[in-house]
């Protein structure tokens, strides 16, 4: 496995780089030995924010951590969720995944793992509703007077379905699909 570093604000020390391969390394169990896993890592006042990206075949195994001034903590947390969405959805990533994945693989990173974690999350509430054309900036007007977190819409200028929604620093972002 292939694992590429980078920082921003910050300088990667030797004992960082090998903490973070030896820890990244025992994720083979779960990938094949030719997958490539993307660690960045970056401070931001006083938090340590490690972020590992896994792409295979299409699917993106993505996990963020951040934790006060202690960047091992952070690579420790960031490695125990990135763990749990491979155990999570392990039947939908067995295609993708290395054929020995079995469901005894012992997890590394993941210290307690309570019944809410296995269980699969269920549809609770379906609702549907009319999608009208509207321009960006009318999207932009009634997410913000509705309140929600994201607005699906079909832009007027391209008859596309989109969908706008609020990012953790605060700004908007834009889903569109491409086929």
């Amino acid at each position: 496995m292939k694992t590429t570093m980078t920082a921003k604000g910050m300088n990667i020390s030797p004992a960082i780089e090998n903490r973070v391969l030896r820890k990244t390394q025992t994720m083979s169990k779960y990938l094949r030995a030719d997958t490539e896993m993307f660690v960045r890592m970056r401070k931001e006042k006083n938090q340590r924010i490690v972020e590992i990206t896994v792409p295979i075949n299409g699917v993106l195994l993505r996990a963020e951590a951040a934790s006060e001034d202690n960047l091992f903590m952070s690579i420790d947390r960031a490695l125990a969720k990135l763990e749990k969405q491979i155990l999570r959805h392990r039947t939908r990533l067995d295609k993708r995944l290395r054929e020995g994945l079995t469901a005894d693989t012992q997890p590394e990173f993941i210290e307690d793992l309570g019944a809410g974690d296995q269980e699969a999350r269920e549809v609770v509430r379906s609702k549907t509703y009319t999608v009208r054309p509207m321009s960006q900036e009318d999207a932009v007007m009634q997410m913000e007077l509705l309140g929600h977190s994201f607005f699906v819409y079909v832009d007027l200028d391209t008859n596309q379905t989109h969908v706008l929604y609020l990012r953790r620093d605060g700004n908007l972002g834009l889903l569109v699909p491409e086929a």
